[in-house]
């Protein structure tokens, strides 16, 4: 072997040949089981890494390519693969989901064996199988690069798991789901989540390169096998997708177990071997490096930049409108009136409120001595309106009730509607003409029927509509996107809903503020609250995500 055949990366000797031979220049060969292995592997992965509905591909035409929204991109890099003969629905769901991965498996052992037979009659020579194996590292590398850089951007700009709510902080302990506390305890240190995000996308990264293929798998097995385990210990429901980074990353290290073992253990002298075809042709040279180039600029500083948009204008799990300034805070209910009839302060009443909140965001929170259905979804998906943006009231329990305001400021008027539908998904998301493939809820919307017409709704009226506006245009135009234009409008069909109509006034230079109207059952209510400075242990993070000043 001559010194133009060894080139030094990232510090180690690597022998790099077009093709893999013995000593005597012929193509090593491959054993028998070696190649029934291969052939079922081959057939397994390919299942595995590409879109299991051909809604996926028809969306990437649809989208908006110059205004986008960080969750095309992150749809693009998410989906489910491999026979879902269940739908799409599962591949995201609690144990059913590896329902696929047995599928896939007996059908690419089924076809694994006909190609057996088939290869008795027509014989593959080694180089064939070598380039096979290339190409399929090839695609499963890029797989989990582009899936786990979708995944990880939610953390490096902490969005996946956000900052507890106010709500949420005045919620007893006892009253939060496993799941729930999980996500908590690492949206509560911002800064952790970012790292958590840049490991995952560092080893996203480091999957799109052949040299540094072994260190970007190596990344990613610890960092997902984490992730696998935390997701059964807490219930968390991710925990198939998580499975699925885990078993490919696997797969691109087996390939590495004999140079490993021969250096680590026998402690040989190793120089790792890299396969790769030759480009000799000019356009073929030149597809590499645009197909290429295009991949890592899309899914790195592009996303990078629309990740930060949303982070910073329109972070996904929480609401994005500002609520407003001079009733955003926490308050005592110290007189309750249902039909003018005065309740009493007692923690055991089913019907007067015991405490409220106004949040940042268009949401108002309070507390009854009344079980809610508990929404055990993780408030995620792609919902685009902050009525549909859950993360502040799944898996929190303790009669905690979750309302979205839309506000008339001139004449004083919020139009609130109950956030809460418990496992009912529909109008939950924008999904166009499919489902939220390997979306974070565990019961994914039902798509809408763009032939449906939407029936009238008018219990807001025209006049308080033209003062509150158009939600779409409420934040900054760095965050405009097609996406969610479309999906405002696609959320805007009537739901059933708890709806209440109260006015509200300011008094006592702000500490006091006074509802009254009609409440979700059409009585008439009224409720004074007294603003108080709760001053919690936890201390706010410097990076929330979110502006709502």
């Amino acid at each position: 072997m001559s010194d133009s055949n060894l080139k030094i990366v990232q510090g180690d000797l690597r022998e790099e040949l077009p093709e893999r031979k013995s000593k005597d220049n012929t193509y090593k060969p491959w054993q028998n089981w070696q190649k029934i292995a291969f052939r079922i592997a081959f057939v397994f992965f390919i299942a595995m890494s590409l879109p299991n509905s051909t809604d996926w591909y028809k969306e990437i035409f649809n989208f908006n390519w110059l205004h986008l929204h960080y969750r095309d991109l992150y749809d693009i890099a998410r989906f489910g693969s491999g026979l879902n003969i269940f739908g799409n629905r599962i591949f995201g769901s609690t144990l059913n989901g590896y329902a696929i991965w047995v599928i896939t498996l007996i059908f690419a052992v089924v076809v694994g064996l006909v190609w057996t037979a088939i290869a008795k009659y027509r014989k593959i020579e080694p180089a064939g199988y070598n380039r096979l194996y290339y190409w399929l590292n090839v695609i499963v590398r890029y797989r989990a690069g582009i899936g786990i850089i979708g995944f990880g951007f939610t953390k490096l700009t902490p969005t996946q798991l956000p900052y507890p709510s106010w709500g949420i902080l005045n919620t007893n302990f006892g009253d939060l789901t496993l799941q729930k506390i999980y996500w908590l305890s690492i949206g509560i240190v911002p800064w952790y989540e970012v790292f958590t995000g840049v490991v995952e996308v560092a080893a996203g990264a480091l999957l799109f390169f052949r040299a540094t293929t072994f260190w970007g798998a190596v990344l990613l097995f610890g960092a997902l096998a984490d992730i696998v385990y935390v997701n059964f210990a807490y219930d968390g429901g991710v925990h198939v997708y998580s499975s699925y980074f885990v078993l490919f990353s696997a797969f691109l290290l087996v390939g590495y177990i004999p140079q490993i073992y021969n250096l680590l253990i026998l402690e040989k002298y190793t120089v790792p071997v890299v396969y790769y075809p030759v480009f000799s042709k000019a356009w073929q040279k030149i597809t590499r490096i645009s197909l290429k180039t295009a991949t890592i600029v899309l899914f790195l500083p592009v996303f990078l930049y629309l990740a930060v948009v949303n982070f910073l204008y329109d972070p996904y799990k929480q609401p994005a409108l500002k609520g407003i300034k001079e009733l955003r805070g926490n308050y005592n209910v110290t007189e309750f009136r249902i039909n003018n009839r005065v309740i009493p302060y007692s923690p055991l009443d089913s019907i007067r409120w015991q405490q409220a909140t106004f949040e940042k965001w268009t949401t108002l929170t309070f507390k009854t001595n009344k079980p809610v259905e508990l929404d055990l979804s993780n408030g995620g998906g792609a919902p685009m309106r902050d009525i549909n943006r859950t993360f502040e009231l799944t898996g929190v329990a303790g009669g905690q009730r979750v309302f979205y305001y839309e506000a008339d400021t001139i004449n004083h008027v919020l139009y609130l509607q109950d956030k809460n539908r418990g496992n009912r998904q529909e109008g939950r998301e924008f999904l166009g003409n499919r489902a939220d493939f390997g979306g974070d809820n565990r019961t994914a919307a039902r798509p809408t029927k763009r032939t449906e017409k939407p029936k009238a709704d008018n219990w807001i009226p025209d006049e308080a509509k033209a003062i509150i506006g158009s939600e779409e245009k409420k934040i900054e135009p760095i965050a405009y996107s097609a996406r969610r234009t479309k999906g405002i409008e696609a959320e805007s069909r009537p739901t059933k809903r708890n709806r209440m109509v109260l006015n509200y006034s300011v008094l006592n230079g702000g500490n006091r503020v006074v509802l009254s109207g009609i409440n979700e059952k059409k009585d008439s209510i009224k409720v004074v609250l007294d603003r108080f400075n709760k001053q919690y242990v936890l201390s706010r993070s410097t990076l929330e995500a979110g502006k709502y000043d």
